[in-house]
């Protein structure tokens, strides 16, 4: 029987998987893992294939960064959770003896508390869902509705992948790569124009989204195109 909130349920088996890319999906999916799981602020998707990892879907400029540090030192919980199958949960960054260098890193980012949970693929690509939280303490609640959450984003990775297999997969991460490129320069547009920081610039972006109604990198391509154009 499900754990999670009746309408957190709803969202999740609401998704069509069929005519949406798998950047969309993850999109949708990230967004009900981080409005649906209390306890926690920041939520991403790492993918893992030959050993290396890649940040397909996230909530927050921060989320992002969390997982990046993981892939310079080559450990941390979202890694380690994709290949072990276990879920990791740190209550407690700063006293957190697993991964201590990521961990004393990633405070510095505001980021105290952590969950990963494995993806269920059966394939050769593995991965994790990940909660970051700006708070120390990882609830149990966050782990059982990670779990089921985990199960409906490896359903569409599984499906994207069986669907044409390793083309498409590798079509879906290079143009995941290049909007994140584009949205890199679109936050440094933002952050020159208003004086903010990073994770600001990547929240102005995100709502200016939601509110007209575009893709983020397409938003993004327009603010770069626009900003190279001569006055």
């Amino acid at each position: 029987m499900s754990t999670l909130p009746t309408a957190v349920l709803t969202e999740l088996l609401s998704i069509r998987l069929q005519g949406s890319s798998l950047e969309q999906l993850l999109r949708r999916y990230i967004d009900i893992a981080q409005a649906g799981v209390p306890g926690m602020d920041d939520v991403s998707v790492t993918l893992l294939r030959n050993e290396r990892p890649f940040t397909a879907s996230f909530s927050s400029d921060i989320a992002l960064r969390a997982d990046e540090l993981q892939y310079g030192f080559g450990y941390g919980p979202c890694l380690d959770a994709a290949s072990s199958g276990e879920v990791l949960r740190i209550h407690d960054m700063r006293d957190e003896p697993r991964w201590p260098e990521y961990a004393e890193k990633v405070v510095r980012h505001g980021i105290l508390s952590a969950v990963s949970v494995p993806l269920p693929l059966q394939t050769d690509l593995i991965g994790a869902l990940n909660w970051y939280g700006r708070e120390p303490g990882a609830p149990d609640e966050t782990v059982e509705a990670g779990v089921e959450i985990a199960a409906h984003v490896a359903v569409a990775i599984s499906n994207a992948v069986s669907a044409d297999d390793n083309a498409k997969l590798a079509a879906e991460m290079q143009t995941a790569m290049a909007s994140r490129a584009v949205i890199e320069q679109a936050k440094g547009v933002i952050m020159a124009q208003n004086r903010c920081d990073a994770e600001q610039a990547f929240e102005v972006l995100r709502i200016a989204s939601m509110g007209r109604n575009v893709k983020l990198r397409d938003l993004a391509r327009d603010i770069v195109t626009r900003t190279a154009k001569p006055a």
